[in-house]
């Protein structure tokens, strides 16, 4: 891989899903809503542990399979060249917002914060605005009938049964 694009991957993946998921939810939890031990939360703790480990995990299968595949970024100002839909996006359109997903929903569970939760469901409902009304229609006019037929096979959220 090319090192330009491995630093410009690393940039946008500290400024995007960073802020999203390690600057934003460490603000809520110890500046703006600090948890307070009110009920115990040891096995929501422990719980919360595996959907981050996983997240993060998928997270930069994407970001490498961007770079590798479709020689771009995460960031609409550096997307990838090439449509991507081999890894995960075999299945669904949108794994790397899932990853932030589960990152987010893990780090919930970890803090035992509500106003965290409150945050990630915010999250996924800008996620899911940014994705119909921006990144789709982007994507149907730069690849045309290709993308138009991968939508037919990989779900947005869910992976197709069929």
């Amino acid at each position: 891989m090319k090192a330009g694009i491995l630093i410009r991957n690393l940039l946008w993946t500290l400024l995007a899903p960073g802020t999203v998921t390690v600057y934003l939810p460490w603000r809520i939890v110890t500046d703006w809503y600090p948890a307070r031990e009110e009920f115990s939360c040891h096995g929501a703790r422990l719980a919360g542990v595996l959907p981050i480990a996983l997240g993060v995990i998928l997270l930069f299968s994407c970001i490498g399979r961007f770079a590798v595949v479709g020689e771009g970024t995460l960031s609409p100002l550096d997307a990838p060249r090439r449509l991507v839909t081999g890894g995960m996006y075999r299945y669904v359109r949108n794994p790397m917002y899932l990853a932030v997903m589960a990152i987010l929903l893990g780090e919930s569970l970890v803090f035992c914060s509500i106003p965290l939760a409150v945050y990630s469901a915010v999250c996924f409902v800008v996620f899911n605005l940014v994705i119909l009304f921006y990144e789709e229609p982007a994507l149907r006019r730069r690849f045309g009938r290709s993308y138009r037929q991968y939508c037919r096979k990989a779900g947005r959220w869910l992976p197709r049964l069929s």
